[in-house]
């Protein structure tokens, strides 16, 4: 099977006008990554990358978890109420690659090698900024894709069941212990990336859904990530609290930073300020590059 032919594009940007150049040395590589699901990395992604594009930023997107497409299915609501409601919102070139489906391991990784290749060489032609969404667990395509991050954002849920997957935690004593599974994981890809030449990865665990009351077990797994983020090597990051608002949004492929274009500021809810608040906090904790040179089209 050719790489495209399992390769395929959802949704057309609507923002790549006037004159770049592309640099795909310069292009930075974003992956949204977990072991688990239901962390948030979704709709973490998806509020990375509208911000991006509100900054006039040349954004793609992939998706890699062919069992949800949770991503793919956000962009295809967008473009469906920009259609509909006649809305200026800003899309990202979006694509999808499905898994192998070859009987032996080495020939399905060798699909996939190609397929995720190919696409990341044709994107990093028309993008600054690319925004992978990998599926939870070890698979192939994911590990591809931690190994070509320039930034990793590890979205976790607060409690001590996420944060088993970084590294073991004695509840007696509440020491951390040696670093997990997925840790592990960080680290091979780690060493893939570096033994290719590639620059350093940089590291963040955003901490999402946290809980609005003060207990116990967050100031404890508070102080157990700030220990072993020196250790194993990533930053802290604010994320995303649990917000109905979030899910509510899917339905159109929204962001809270779409609401000031949709809702007078007047006309909006506390809960949706503070929301819109915290978005702009994980991005901007995030130090990603700054923009790249553009040249905007000639006014005629």
């Amino acid at each position: 099977m050719h790489a495209l032919d399992a390769t395929e594009i959802i949704t057309h940007a609507n923002t790549f006008v006037g004159n770049w150049t592309p640099d795909p040395g310069g292009c930075h590589v974003v992956v949204v990554g977990n072991e688990k699901g239901g962390t948030g990395k979704s709709t973490t992604a998806l509020h990375v990358i509208v911000s991006l594009l509100r900054q006039g930023r040349r954004v793609a997107s992939v998706d890699l978890d062919a069992r949800q497409w949770s991503l793919s299915r956000y962009f295809t609501n967008r473009a469906a109420t920009i259609k509909a409601e006649n809305l200026d919102l800003p899309l990202p070139d979006h694509w999808r690659i499905r898994p192998s489906e070859a009987d032996h391991r080495d020939a399905a990784e060798a699909e996939e090698r190609e397929r995720f290749q190919r696409t990341l060489a044709a994107l990093r032609q028309r993008a600054e900024v690319i925004v992978i969404d990998c599926a939870g667990g070890e698979r192939h395509l994911g590990r591809l894709a931690h190994a070509a991050a320039d930034t990793l954002i590890t979205p976790l849920n607060d409690s001590f069941v996420d944060f088993d997957l970084l590294a073991h935690f004695d509840p007696r004593t509440g020491r951390v212990g040696g670093p997990s599974v997925y840790a592990e994981f960080v680290w091979e890809c780690r060493k893939t990336r570096a033994a290719e030449g590639g620059k350093a990865i940089d590291w963040v665990v955003l901490r999402n859904r946290l809980s609005h009351v003060d207990t116990r077990d967050k100031r404890r797994i508070g102080a157990g990530l700030e220990a072993l983020s020196a250790r194993i090597g990533f930053r802290l990051a604010p994320g995303l609290s649990e917000r109905v608002i979030y899910r509510e949004l899917f339905t159109r492929g929204l962001t809270m930073l779409d609401l000031r274009k949709l809702t007078p500021i007047g006309n909006m809810r506390m809960s949706d300020l503070a929301a819109r608040q915290e978005v702009r906090a994980m991005v901007e904790a995030l130090s990603l590059p700054p923009a790249g040179e553009y040249t905007p089209p000639a006014q005629g």
